[in-house]
């Protein structure tokens, strides 16, 4: 039975329960950290090879002595029998007896139940970041409408008419909000027609 590369990280007992006549699995690359997580593998009697490269548990002292004497029926661990002699070709091809798609299909559920968790934590993350844009756009509006107002009163000069020199200073107010970049621009300008003058 193939169930590298997941997230195993106990439980195995299920795999004694449905599946007792295994006799390969291939548990690499999963989070199984101690020799204990594998003692349920006892009870499959006809376990002749387990392979758990790339799990943390295969870091410990004594790793190898500790599984085999753990499970005394496995002939091969990570493809090397007791005496380190390497597995024959056809031992590892061979598919294990009594393998159901059930237990493939436990696996599978339970990196899609993952996958969907992970799916839900974007969709939340996107929904906060759309509340925060709509919230600067608030925001914004209300500048403009604070400005409106003062704009309003600016541009009556005496006698009530309309004074050039406040019209320019508005027209500068209102490309600075529409782009910072452009005022620094416009300044350099205004101060070369001043030159001018």
């Amino acid at each position: 039975l193939e169930l590298s590369d997941n997230r195993i990280s106990g439980g195995l007992d299920v795999l004694a329960e449905k599946l007792p006549n295994l006799t390969h699995l291939s548990l690499s690359g999963n989070k199984l950290k101690d020799i204990s997580t594998l003692e349920p593998l006892k009870k499959l009697e006809h376990l002749k090879s387990l392979d758990l490269f790339n799990c943390e548990v295969t870091n410990l002292n004594d790793y190898r002595e500790s599984v085999f004497k753990l499970l005394p029926q496995l002939t091969y661990l990570d493809g090397y029998d007791r005496d380190d002699k390497e597995a024959p070709d056809s031992d590892a091809e061979a598919d294990g007896d009594g393998v159901d798609e059930e237990e493939e299909d436990e696996e599978g559920e339970e990196e899609e139940d993952d996958e969907e968790e992970e799916g839900e934590e974007e969709d939340d993350i996107d929904e906060e970041e759309e509340d925060d844009e709509d919230e600067e756009e608030v925001g914004e509006e209300d500048e403009e409408e604070d400005g409106s107002g003062e704009e309003e009163d600016e541009e009556l000069g005496h006698d009530g008419e309309v004074d050039e020199e406040e019209e320019d200073e508005e027209e500068e107010e209102d490309e600075e909000e529409a782009g910072k970049g452009e005022k620094r621009k416009r300044d350099s300008d205004d101060e070369g027609d001043e030159e001018d003058d």
